[in-house]
């Protein structure tokens, strides 16, 4: 049935008396290094969540063949006895969907429903005192194991009810318009899946990470729901920001030094996938204006992607090629310490359920400008950056220049935002922060004794 790695055992009445519970989880996509076949983000998301269990709790983790190697890797030299990993997939010939465009949702269903197989032989063995459904993260995706096995069930973090707002729908291209339109079709009709509806009802606690996917969940549940973010920082993180510590004055000068950039250049960082639905079309068009009025003003906006020629293109219809740079992918390290010499951090993604990089900015001491959407606008606050709301294209770039030049004729703000930034990432996202929050909930739910919190 499937292929399983594993740690040293824990022994049942050694657990009783540390009050620890037996867990099982879906992680369908999980790594330290994500997983670009599966969900780069979410494979952080559900390594991450997994690794906070096993610090209070046995933990046994569903998770699909592809993340074994980064699985692998991440344990490498850990002492990890209450963690069990068990791999597989759906039988061979139905492995193909996951390439086809169109049919990865339809694939993984079919994974959900061989993990209950899976589950239900597992849980025979071992008696399992709950289920955890970690990722997929979507909130319309069926889990046939918190349906069906006979334990309570907890689901998320998860988010997908977000969507791009049909004013700016403009701003992409006939299929990138008609893919959203599937995709929006297609949650509709997961909602209403009679499995995904029983376990929506079995549920004990439904954890959402943006505020449109608690609105979207139907008021007979909403009792149940918390908002809990997607997206964490780790402790070395962190550090590594810590180590770069630096701000205003002597920010400029520790990247002027490094000949990261010249001094006195206001840079402007963003990064993400090079795809419509980030808003870079909004962001370069916005920055136009402030780029006219300030020459030392730069806008860098690191990554790859489909839509790449088209944001070069038209920076260079807007005469901006020497304010805008493209530097393209950069791997984590590379970004974090690009972080670390940038002024403002921009993301004006229109439908991000997380926004790990936004947390990894407010982490890096930085003031963040996000449109008022989805996971970016859970994480930012008014004290932390500046959320612009989502009304229409025009109004949007005119309101996301005026906060470039706020913060750009503002420096003490700047720092009072970055300041706050920071210790919102220490105090809120830090991994470690949520797993004590997630064992509190556990204490909710179950009645565990919370230790170590």
């Amino acid at each position: 049935m499937g292929d399983e790695a594993k740690g040293k055992p824990l022994v049942a009445d050694d657990v009783k008396k540390q009050t620890k519970l037996r867990l099982l989880t879906c992680a369908f996509t999980c790594s330290p290094f994500g997983n670009n076949q599966l969900g780069h983000g979410e494979a952080v998301l559900g390594w991450n969540l997994v690794m906070q269990l096993a610090r209070f709790h046995e933990v046994h983790v569903l998770t699909h063949p592809s993340n074994r190697a980064g699985i692998e890797k991440g344990l490498a030299g850990q002492s990890c006895s209450s963690l069990t990993f068990h791999y597989f997939d759906v039988p061979r010939g139905l492995g193909l969907l996951r390439k086809l465009q169109g049919c990865f949702q339809l694939y993984s269903y079919l994974w959900q429903i061989k993990a209950y197989l899976v589950a239900r032989r597992l849980h025979a063995q071992a008696e399992f005192d709950a289920f955890h459904h970690l990722t997929y993260a979507n909130d319309w995706a069926a889990s046939f194991v918190g349906a069906f096995l006979p334990i309570p069930y907890l689901r998320g973090p998860c988010g997908g009810a977000q969507k791009t707002p049909r004013q700016f729908l403009s701003e992409y291209a006939w299929e990138n318009r008609f893919w959203e339109r599937v995709r929006a079709g297609m949650g509709w009709v997961l909602r209403h899946d009679p499995f995904f509806l029983r376990g929506q009802s079995r549920a004990r606690k439904i954890l959402l990470c943006n505020r449109e996917s608690l609105e979207a969940l139907p008021r007979r549940f909403q009792h149940k729901a918390t908002l809990f973010p997607v997206n964490g920082i780790s402790p070395e993180d962190l550090a590594l920001f810590a180590n770069h510590k630096g701000s205003g004055a002597s920010r400029d000068a520790q990247a002027a030094d490094s000949g990261s950039r010249p001094a006195g250049e206001f840079r402007v960082l963003s990064a993400a996938r090079l795809i419509a639905l980030k808003g870079y079309g909004l962001a370069i068009r916005a920055f136009k204006p402030f780029a006219d009025r300030h020459s030392e003003a730069k806008l860098v906006i690191a990554g790859e992607g489909p839509d790449l020629p088209r944001f070069e293109k038209l920076a260079g219809s807007l005469k901006l090629g020497r304010q805008v740079e493209f530097p393209g992918w950069m791997d984590r390290n590379a970004l974090l310490t690009a972080m670390c010499s940038c002024d403002v951090f921009l993301f004006p993604s229109l439908r991000d359920g997380g926004g790990a990089v936004v947390v990894e900015a407010m982490a890096a001491g930085i003031p963040v400008i996000c449109l008022d959407l989805a996971g970016p606008a859970l994480h930012v606050t008014e004290e932390t950056g500046i959320k612009i709301p989502a009304r229409s294209p025009d109004e949007t770039i005119d309101l996301m220049a005026q906060a470039l030049e706020k913060l750009y004729r503002d420096k003490e703000l700047r720092l009072k935002m970055g300041k706050a930034a920071r210790a919102r990432a220490e105090q809120v996202y830090s991994w470690n922060h949520l797993g004590e929050r997630m064992l509190a909930i556990y204490e909710e739910v179950l009645g565990t004794p919370a230790q170590g919190v």
